[in-house]
C-alpha cells in the first residue's frame, strides 16, 4: 500500500484533506483496468460503460497481470492511488470468456465483487443504434425488473443490483428537473427455476421521447440507444458483515431532525399528537351572573354574615306564596 506522508505545503495538504473522510462524500469514481488478456468485445462493452458513465471514470490501456479473487492487493493500489471507489477488471479466459469483474472497496480495501459474463451472441454496442444518444452527465433514471432483485436474503442478484446502483447512480442530488430525465436504464432477470440454468441480466438503455398528445400531459414513449448487453452471472465475494456495518454507518448530523409527536398517514396527510397537561378547574371561568357577584370591598366573612343577620332578623317580609287558582 502506498505509505502515508504528512505534507510539506498546502496544497498537499489540500490534497489529503479532499481524501479523507468527509460528511458528504464525493461521488464514486470508477476505474476500468483491463486485465492480462481479453476480447473484442469486453473492450466494446468497457468503452460503452464509459460513456454512460462520464465523467466519473477513468480508464487504464495497459494490461495488468490481476486475479482479484486470488489477490486483490493490485486492485486495493490502483483505487488508493486513483482515489476510485469502483473497479471494472475485464479478464478472458477459456473458462471465464468475456469477464467483467465489477469490484467495490471501502477505505480503499475490497468490501465485495461479482463477475459477469457478457454473452457475445446478443451483445450490441452504441454505435450499431443509428439515433440520438442522451446528453453527457445526465443523471439516469433506474429500473429493475424481476423479482430476483428483491430477495432478501443475500444473493447474487441481490449483490449485482447493489452494484450496477452504485455504478449508475452519479452524481447525488437534491432536486432533479424534469428536462434532465432524458434516458432511462432497464435491468431485468427472470425468475429462477431449478430446471433451467441460472436466469441472465438484461441491460439496456432507453432514451426518453416527449411527444404531444393534447392534453396537458405529454405522451411519453421509449427508444433503445444502446448498449446491449446480457450478462451471465460468476463468482462472487460477499461484504463481511463488520467491514459492511462501518460503509453504512453514517457521521452525526447528516440524518434530519425528526420532530416529535409529528407522524404522516396513509394518505399523506401531515399528523401531530397534543399532550394536554393537568388542568385547574378552581381557575375555570363559569357563568356570570348578578347574584353571583360580591359587592365591591366586601370579604366572604361578611358576606355571611349578612346572610346570618337577614335570616334572623324577624322586620323582614318573606314575598308571599302565589294561591293556586286560574288567572
Amino acid at each position: 500500500m502506498l505509505r502515508q506522508a504528512k505534507p510539506k505545503n498546502a496544497r498537499a495538504k489540500r490534497a489529503l484533506d479532499k481524501r479523507a473522510p468527509q460528511e458528504h462524500e464525493n461521488p464514486k469514481m470508477t476505474l476500468f483496468v483491463p486485465g492480462n488478456k481479453t476480447t473484442n468485445i469486453s473492450k466494446l462493452a468497457v468503452k460503452d460503460l464509459a460513456v454512460l458513465k462520464k465523467p466519473l471514470c477513468m480508464k487504464f490501456t495497459q494490461k495488468n497481470e490481476i486475479h482479484p479473487f486470488e489477490d486483490p492487493s493490485s486492485l486495493e493500489f490502483f483505487a488508493n492511488k486513483n482515489d476510485t471507489s469502483i473497479l471494472v477488471l475485464s479478464l478472458h479466459s477459456k473458462k471465464r470468456p468475456h469477464c467483467l469483474t465489477f469490484v467495490r472497496t471501502f477505505d480503499y480495501r475490497i468490501l465485495d465483487m461479482l463477475e459477469l459474463y457478457i454473452v457475445p451472441e446478443t451483445f450490441r454496442e452504441m454505435q450499431q443504434f443509428k439515433n440520438k444518444k442522451a446528453a453527457e452527465g445526465l443523471k439516469p433514471m433506474i429500473a429493475f425488473h424481476g423479482a430476483v432483485f428483491e430477495n432478501p436474503n443475500e444473493t447474487k442478484y441481490t449483490l449485482a443490483k447493489s452494484l450496477l446502483l452504485d455504478f449508475f447512480r452519479g452524481q447525488e442530488a437534491t432536486g432533479v428537473d424534469v428536462e434532465g430525465l432524458q434516458y432511462l436504464i432497464s435491468v431485468s432477470a427472470e425468475e429462477e427455476d431449478a430446471s433451467r440454468p441460472a436466469p441472465q441480466i438484461h441491460i439496456r438503455v432507453y432514451r426518453i421521447l416527449t411527444k404531444r398528445s393534447g392534453q396537458k400531459l405529454p405522451r411519453i414513449e421509449v427508444e433503445e440507444t444502446g448498449p446491449r448487453i446480457d450478462f451471465r452471472l460468476g463468482r462472487e465475494r460477499f461484504a463481511e458483515p463488520n467491514m459492511m456495518k462501518d460503509a453504512l454507518r453514517k457521521p452525526k448530523g447528516t440524518e434530519p431532525k425528526t420532530k416529535k409527536n409529528i407522524d404522516t398517514d396513509i394518505m399523506g396527510d401531515k399528523v401531530g399528537k397534543i399532550h394536554v397537561g393537568k388542568q385547574d378547574f378552581s381557575a375555570l371561568q363559569t357563568r356570570k351572573m348578578k347574584g353571583l357577584k360580591r359587592g365591591r370591598g366586601a370579604s366572604d366573612d361578611e358576606e355571611g354574615t349578612v346572610v346570618d343577620d337577614l335570616q334572623g332578623h324577624p322586620s323582614v317580609e318573606e314575598p308571599p306564596t302565589p294561591k293556586k287558582g286560574r288567572y
